[in-house]
């Protein structure tokens, strides 16, 4: 799944939970596949923002 994809399914879970219309269990779900989906994308944008720093400083970014 891409990034992007990655942020449009967290919206989409957002809005379900934030809708009231989920059992528990459902929302228990949601809840455990956002935090999943947070960690892939503040990993991705860890790796991105290290990149950017490697490629400003002059460096290659394939030498990591």
């Amino acid at each position: 799944m891409s990034f992007e994809e990655s942020i449009a399914r967290l919206e989409q879970i957002v809005r379900a939970l934030e809708s009231g219309k989920t059992t528990l269990e459902e929302a228990m779900k949601l809840y455990e596949e956002g935090v999943g989906l947070v960690r892939t994308c503040s990993g991705t944008l860890e790796s991105a923002k290290q990149k950017v720093i490697t490629l400003s400083a002059g460096g290659n970014a394939d030498d990591e």
